[in-house]
């Protein structure tokens, strides 16, 4: 599949686990229902992967988490809040460096 169509399916099952659960739930509970969707959709997802930091050209264990990682390539950030924040997509960027 390609990026295009990953994301897409990932956001139509997001879309359909929240109209299931509705709002308010725990950002875990989120998490568990998007990733057996993935799944059951045929798509690999795996969640809470360890990120370390490269610092001075080492890696250190800093206690970074992405949150689920799909088809090894598109990054999900689940966040159970009312509205993005500056720091939020800070957080999304840090994945990317």
């Amino acid at each position: 599949m390609e990026l295009n169509d990953i994301s897409g399916k990932i956001i139509e099952l997001a879309i359909n686990v929240h109209k299931e659960l509705g709002p308010g739930m725990l950002e875990g509970a989120y998490e568990a229902c998007l990733q057996f969707e993935l799944i059951r959709a045929g798509l690999k997802a795996e969640t809470q992967l360890k990120l370390p930091i490269i610092y001075q050209g080492i890696k250190i264990d800093a206690g970074y988490r992405i949150d689920m990682l799909v088809e090894d390539s598109v990054i999900v950030e689940l966040k159970a809040i009312e509205r993005l924040l500056p720091v939020h997509e800070a957080q999304l960027l840090s994945y990317c460096e």
